[in-house]
């Protein structure tokens, strides 16, 4: 049952969610790998599988600063389709308009200002690794 619920339905693979995550929020594998206590290539590893180890799952979410159901339902094409609904929402000058947040599943501005906030987070946390060393 555990096995079932860590494949995505649509055929995605845990692993591979973790890398697309991962490089949507342009973290490096080797930025993973630190938080993690392993080396970049348990990380490639990791990112190929089909199935993660709940445990392993629970500490890659908190290092990228999500929530484990976000890596097992992560859907490439949602993403993208979101991404792209807000792109093509055009203004015209001088024109009022309501962005209909509810419709596209997340606030495209409050994600941006929340993965620009981990990405900081991520530089921080070289800066300590590279003082510590």
């Amino acid at each position: 049952m555990i096995a079932e619920s860590m494949k995505k339905s649509n055929g995605s693979c845990t692993g591979r969610n973790v890398q697309r995550i991962r490089m949507f929020l342009g973290i490096k594998q080797e930025t993973l790998a630190a938080g993690l206590g392993i080396s970049g290539s348990e990380v490639s590893k990791i990112e190929k599988q089909d199935e993660i180890e709940e445990g392993l799952l629970l500490q890659i979410a908190e290092v990228l600063g999500i929530s484990p159901e976000v890596i097992r339902d992560f859907d490439v094409e949602r993403a993208i389709y979101n991404i792209n609904s807000y792109k093509d929402a055009t203004i015209a000058e001088g024109a009022t308009a309501t962005v209909y947040a509810a419709l596209q599943q997340i606030n495209p501005i409050e994600k941006i200002v929340e993965l620009y906030e981990r990405l900081l987070q991520s530089e921080r946390e070289k800066i300590e690794l590279l003082k510590n060393k």
